[in-house]
């Protein structure tokens, strides 16, 4: 058991140590997320707008500014998960095949991961919540909190796919900002006339949007909607955890595994002389 826990912890080590070393990434945590939930509060005009909020069935009416609150705030933190998993995946993924065939078992390199990502999207997803509160309060700020986070994560996973099967880093970036900017963009009633379209289910964060909206102005709670985003969250997680199990196997064919190490010629002759040695003693 503690050898298990020992494997575990070093291989959290190691992530965590990766994450700490993205510098731009704790940039982008500490500005980035403030100045794009305050800048939409204080720029888009406040006037209510009408949506079918269809997680409750009902019509609501929310200050614009407000809602686009939410919206910044999910983009911002899938964002900013997405990257920071992307990067440690890109930038580690030799480290890591190194690792697994040098024996390391793969389980604790992807629990690892699983937890750093755990770790990142509650922090991020606390100051997001934390920023919205100082500009207005949210009916319930636990169940916004619990919507970002599942966002975070969903899109952390999606970091890691990306990481796995990508090879530029130019092309990851790209595929993280516009899957988030094209999934939230259709969601937000304020930018999109068509944000009550059923078409709008499928999209990455159609359970955190919903809830986090819920969770913003109605008198119904809809934590069953986190469920919703948790199912995203699982079924790119495997797809992730293929690619990963892909990259780090052991490209060598069975018979270079199985065949023993020859020794080089120069070897081969002194312990052909050791053995004659022996033999006429």
């Amino acid at each position: 058991m503690r050898n298990h826990l020992g494997l575990f912890a070093t291989a959290t080590r190691f992530t965590v140590i990766e994450h700490a070393r993205n510098r731009f990434a704790m940039v982008l945590i500490a500005l980035f997320i403030p100045l794009w939930i305050t800048l939409a509060y204080l720029v888009m005009p406040d006037t209510g707008a009408q949506l079918r909020l269809r997680a409750t069935g009902e019509l609501i009416t929310a200050p614009g500014n407000e809602l686009t609150e939410i919206s910044g705030a999910l983009n911002a933190v899938t964002l900013i998960a997405g990257f920071m998993m992307f990067a440690a995946t890109f930038n580690g993924g030799d480290f890591d095949r190194r690792l697994a065939m040098a024996g390391y078992p793969r389980t604790y390199l992807v629990l690892a991961k699983v937890t750093a990502l755990a770790l990142v999207s509650a922090a991020v997803a606390g100051y997001a919540t934390a920023v919205i509160c100082m500009t207005w309060e949210p009916r319930r700020p636990f169940l916004l909190a619990g919507a970002l986070f599942c966002a975070a994560v969903t899109y952390g996973v999606l970091g890691v796919g990306f990481g796995s099967v990508l090879r530029r880093e130019v092309e990851g970036m790209f595929a993280i900002v516009m899957t988030s900017i094209i999934d939230l963009g259709l969601q937000n009633p304020i930018t999109s006339s068509g944000a009550d379209s059923p078409i709008t289910r499928y999209l990455p964060s159609y359970g955190a949007m919903q809830a986090s909206t819920a969770a913003g102005f109605s008198v119904i709670a809809v934590p069953q909607y986190l469920g919703v985003q948790l199912v995203w969250f699982a079924g790119s997680a495997l797809v992730c955890l293929l690619a990963f199990h892909h990259r780090t196997r052991n490209a060598l064919p069975a018979a270079s595994r199985s065949m023993p190490r020859q020794a080089p010629p120069g070897d081969r002759a002194a312990a052909q002389n050791d053995d004659d040695r022996a033999a006429s003693c």
